[in-house]
């Protein structure tokens, strides 16, 4: 009787597929997670005093309509192009050293219109400008 033991092979398990594929699958998990959006803008809105304010005889008063009409101190203008109101702004404001601009514009004026009157107002170097709104009632 021979009683030899036979060799046993050794068992190698190679990981290394294994190893790919638990890095594959990390990577599918890490790009279609989402995560919560954190980054996104925060906007504090400036509020306003319902204090009065002093009136100073120098203010630039121009209103918009919802028609398109511009008002400069009360008066219309003939149109709403470009030159026409920079003609008129710069013959108003001629002595006048940097006055203060209020533009009263319509709820329903269209937003191209304000920003039309923006680019003037630019051009001409008159930067103190405000907005008048109304205070609403409960």
């Amino acid at each position: 009787m021979n009683f030899k033991t036979k060799n046993k092979e050794e068992l190698n398990l190679d990981i290394t597929p294994l190893i790919d594929v638990v890095f594959l699958l990390l990577i599918f998990f890490m790009v279609s997670t989402t995560f919560k959006h954190e980054s996104e803008i925060n906007i504090v809105l400036p509020t306003a005093s319902n204090e009065s304010v002093e009136i100073k005889e120098n203010i630039i008063d121009i209103g918009l309509d919802m028609d398109g009409k511009i008002y400069i101190n009360g008066k219309v203008l003939k149109n709403s192009e470009f030159e026409t109101i920079k003609k008129s702004l710069s013959i108003i404001t001629a002595n006048k050293k940097d006055p203060p601009i209020v533009i009263s514009a319509d709820a329903n004026v269209k937003h191209q219109a304000v920003i039309h009157l923006l680019d003037v107002l630019r051009q001409l170097d008159l930067v103190k400008i405000t907005f008048a709104t109304q205070i609403l009632e409960d």
